[in-house]
């Protein structure tokens, strides 16, 4: 498209949807989502409405440090990866954002998952990256807890320089396959990265050619402060906590400074903040809906889950009454932009029920519920307003959610301009409007050129 469209990408958390108990409903999936049918149906549907891009998220660990982590909600899912690898080879357009943690592999191995992803997507692959915070996947690395918060942020930053120093390891022409010269690559043109840091020994060069992208999508979920510097540092998306138009225009204030001081352009970050639609025939329906899945949870699971978010046992509290004092910030080694939600509620004078019910039924993004006009009139007015560039869309109930939207508000958002109508031609950044990133060695020669 020639103009700015509002980005659309279709969010998977749990196989059957964001409501963390939809497996419950009755017309939620079973065993299927185990399988790759499911998932390509979903994908092609998708497709078909010319949506922007699919995005996994992902645990390394069963939620299971409390008795009702396994009972009620495992969090069992496919690995995304392979999942997209498989998804890649039955679309043809739509990007594929893989969820992989910076905390518990390694950068070479990951960085040449991603090559490949993107090779043989054609330029199709994005990377979510995370810094694992649940206890549970610390337990499956050889520790004992979870790292520390801001040890996993030096990492990550370190991880993404030696990722994205692979990528570029192997420059644009580097390729030959030469039958006369019997010269496969130009040895000028591959590099080994040599990178001795804190974290990381890596000498390279990565055993994949530069990717089509130069170097996959970038994407970072995380709004604590450590979390938008390294988005602003490093990321071309961001995956924000946004809960009204007057909000996203002060976060897109705070990012547009941050990337500032990185020396980056606004126009280079896109910010997609998650939301629950719920598409239906009326507002009552809609809230109807809602109120439905909200009866699948049950209070045991939701004070657990607010205990891992607000890293305090709260079994032994009165559920009616407050919520103790909660950890600092400052100290906190688990999910920060959690904890804060959680103390955004508790200023309220909420209970703990009160509490767990409101995170558990909606986590900390905002549901958007009506018709088909009224679902876009919303996403419409935050578009325009400048306050983000999309959507990350995070159904409450697969596949019906996932359905009605693409069936009903993205026709309704073609009728006014606002999203494609076909895909055009080119790679994800292409699409998304991001300049491919410089092979960094490249520069380095022609520099060095100029200066000569």
């Amino acid at each position: 498209m020639s103009r700015r469209h509002i980005i659309l990408s279709a969010f998977f958390f749990n196989p059957q949807g964001d409501h963390r108990m939809s497996w419950r409903h009755p017309r939620a999936p079973e065993r299927e989502v185990f399988g790759l049918d499911y998932y390509r149906e979903l994908a092609e549907t998708a497709e078909r409405a010319k949506l922007d891009t699919l995005f996994i998220a992902d645990h390394v660990a069963i939620w299971d440090s409390v008795e009702s982590g396994v009972a009620h909600y495992a969090n069992a899912r496919l690995e995304p990866l392979t999942l997209l690898s498989a998804l890649s080879a039955v679309t043809r357009h739509i990007g594929l954002i893989a969820t992989a943690s910076s905390s518990y592999s390694e950068p070479y191995n990951l960085a040449r998952f991603f090559a490949s992803l993107d090779h043989l997507s054609g330029g199709r692959a994005a990377w979510n990256v995370v810094t694992s915070a649940m206890n549970e996947e610390a337990l499956n690395f050889g520790r004992d807890g979870n790292i520390e918060h801001a040890h996993r942020y030096d990492r990550a930053a370190e991880y993404l320089d030696v990722a994205t120093a692979l990528w570029d390891s192997w420059e644009d022409d580097a390729v030959l396959i030469d039958k006369q010269s019997g010269f496969y690559a130009d040895p000028q043109r591959v590099h080994r990265i040599d990178h001795a840091g804190p974290h990381f020994r890596v000498r390279g060069p990565l055993n994949v050619p530069r990717p089509p992208q130069g170097h996959p999508l970038i994407v970072q979920a995380g709004s604590s402060e450590a979390g938008k510097d390294l988005a602003a540092r490093y990321a071309d998306v961001h995956f924000a906590i946004i809960r009204s138009n007057d909000e996203g225009l002060r976060y897109r204030a705070d990012i547009n400074a941050r990337l500032a001081k990185h020396g980056r352009a606004p126009g280079s970050f896109k910010i997609l903040p998650g939301i629950l639609p719920v598409v239906a025939a009326s507002a009552a329906e809609a809230k109807e809906r809602q109120e439905f899945l909200e009866t699948l949870m049950l209070d045991k699971v939701g004070i657990d889950l607010l205990s891992s978010w607000a890293g305090i046992d709260l079994s032994a509290y009165p559920p009616d009454g407050p919520l103790p004092d909660l950890p600092d910030e400052s100290t906190f080694n688990g999910g920060r932009t959690a904890l804060n939600r959680v103390k955004d509620l508790a200023r309220q004078n909420a209970s703990i029920r009160q509490i767990a019910r409101k995170l558990s039924n909606s986590g900390s993004v905002p549901t958007v519920a009506g018709t088909a006009r009224e679902v876009a009139d919303q996403l419409e007015a935050w578009f325009v307003s400048g306050a983000v560039d999309g959507y990350n869309l995070m159904f409450p109930l697969l596949p019906d959610d996932w359905i009605n939207f693409t069936r009903d508000v993205v026709p309704e958002l073609q009728r006014r301009g606002l999203v494609r109508q076909e895909y055009e031609p080119g790679t994800l950044r292409d699409r998304l409007g991001l300049p491919r990133p410089a092979n960094r060695f490249a520069a380095a020669r022609d520099a060095h050129r100029a200066a000569s």
